[in-house]
């Protein structure tokens, strides 16, 4: 991309966009709905950060409708999903979970469970000096009624509030039944920051999720359940998008949730994005085989270059006001640079989200360095979970042998996305204030007047626009 004129700050550039038709986002990044990247708590800190994340379908109906309710219920500061125990519990259980998750404040409930009954509240000061590991947390934990409790539709103010009274650490929520609705860590308001840039409903407040589904007849009953539960956007996932299955799936979906926002996908030519617009589609997901696990383009031979799809099928979709998704092939802030640039509204992202803490799973070591694992959708593995749909549309024998378009594999830790997404943010600011265009939509402007120029790089162009004649070198990202 060819370098502009800059008359402006950094903190000029605006980098809002839309999604859909409908649905506008502070910052262009949506995390892919795939088993190792998109689950609630990856959707809830893309939220709180601008963007937006996709739940995957690798779940049962009622459990990625839970994911999507969980993402609903969120309140920035509340924790509503707490880890409980029960009265019979032991001090034994206590020290497991405090090893698991490196914290011992856990509210007792009368089911050991979230929504059930407060009964009281076991913390570090209550078992450090106790040797016998079968003791019964009734009786050592701070009994309901010594505790400091606020009642549900409490604010954030008015309960660090009542933290700073009680110096407690921790603050049970509870309803009219006495019933834990949720949890607020006094270490957790400390570094609880207002995220203005949050993706919220601007009626009910809640953060924005979205949810993905298959092509088959089934999915209609997962599209009902994900509605119930409040989802804001559906993306129909295939990995290739212009068959009858899913602009069926698409008109049914427009016509029975009119206000619901439908992306549909994946495409790479204008010749599928017009079958999907005219079903109805709020958004098109561009790409096919250019993901970093896919091997569509290796075992199907069927695909295009990321940079022409997104080009093409943008220029086209923009006619008819519908936004495109850049998904696949994103490894750095350059390459998301380059997307937008190219027309996209937004990049989905995989491999750039899966190290992070809030992706699913757990790390591990190799060869020293810690990693988490990342597989592709079309892989064995992730098939044989349900992911099979996005690539066999029909139910039948005829698809009883696998063909994998995907890989397993793993990925380098890049800490929480609390501080990886401003880094993300604060590069494509760069990259677009060093092309000279303060917003997203001056940049498509200037793509379609022929202002904002590209140039094919040559392989040796390619290798000095990277690290270079260095006998070793240290790559810190933040």
């Amino acid at each position: 991309m060819m370098p502009g004129h800059i008359n402006f700050g950094l903190n000029d550039v605006d980098i809002s966009t839309k999604l859909t038709k409908e649905i506008a986002l502070k910052v262009p990044f949506v995390s892919s709905p795939m088993d190792t990247v998109t689950e609630h708590k990856m959707a809830i800190t893309m939220a709180l950060q601008g963007g937006i994340g996709i739940i995957h379908s690798n779940f049962t109906v009622e459990d990625q409708a839970e994911q999507v309710r969980k993402v609903k219920r969120y309140e920035n500061g509340f924790i509503t999903d707490p880890i409980c125990l029960c009265p019979n519990s032991t001090v034994a259980d206590v020290l497991k979970l405090k090893e698991e998750h490196g914290y011992s404040g856990i509210p007792i409930t009368d089911t050991g469970k979230m929504g059930g009954k407060l009964m009281g509240l076991v913390s570090s000061r209550d078992i450090t000096f106790i040797t016998d590991t079968s003791v019964k947390i009734k009786e050592i934990m701070t009994p309901r009624e010594k505790l400091s409790v606020a009642k549900k539709g409490i604010d954030l103010h008015d309960a660090n509030e009542i933290l700073k009274e009680t110096k407690k650490g921790k603050l049970p929520v509870v309803n009219e039944k006495d019933e834990l609705v949720s949890l607020i860590a006094r270490t957790d308001l400390l570094k609880n920051n207002e995220f203005a840039q949050a993706s919220k409903d601007p009626v009910t407040k809640q953060l924005l999720v979205g949810a993905a589904i298959g092509t088959r007849p089934e999915d209609r009953e997962r599209a009902a359940a994900l509605v119930e539960a409040g989802v804001d956007v559906i993306v129909v996932d295939s990995s290739q998008g212009d068959s009858v299955y899913q602009l069926d799936i698409v008109k049914h979906l427009k016509s029975s949730y009119p206000r619901l926002q439908v992306i549909a996908g994946n495409i790479v030519t204008p010749s599928q994005a017009i079958h999907l617009i005219q079903a109805g589609a709020d958004g098109l997901r561009v790409g096919m085989g250019i993901g970093s696990i896919c091997t569509t383009q290796e075992v199907c031979a069927v695909g295009r270059a990321q940079a022409s799809a997104v080009y093409h099928v943008a220029k086209f979709a923009r006619k008819y006001g519908v936004p495109i998704l850049a998904d696949g092939g994103i490894k750095s802030t350059g390459h998301i640079t380059k997307a937008l640039a190219l027309g996209a509204s937004c990049v989905m992202m995989g491999s750039m989200l899966a190290g992070t803490d809030e992706a699913p799973g757990e790390y591990f070591y190799q060869d020293g360095v810690r990693l988490k694992r990342y597989r592709g959708m079309g892989s064995i593995e992730a098939m044989s979970k349900g992911s099979e749909k996005r690539y066999v549309w029909e139910n039948n024998s005829a698809h009883s042998i696998k063909v994998a378009q995907g890989v397993s594999g793993a990925v380098q830790d890049k800490g929480t996305l609390l501080r990886y997404i401003p880094y993300l943010v604060q590069g494509v600011r760069h990259g677009m204030q060093d092309a000279g265009v303060k917003s997203l939509d001056e940049t498509w402007d200037k793509l379609y007047n022929d202002k904002l120029r590209f140039e094919i790089r040559s392989p040796a162009a390619q290798k000095e626009g990277g690290v270079h004649g260095l006998h070793s070198y240290q790559k810190r990202l933040f």
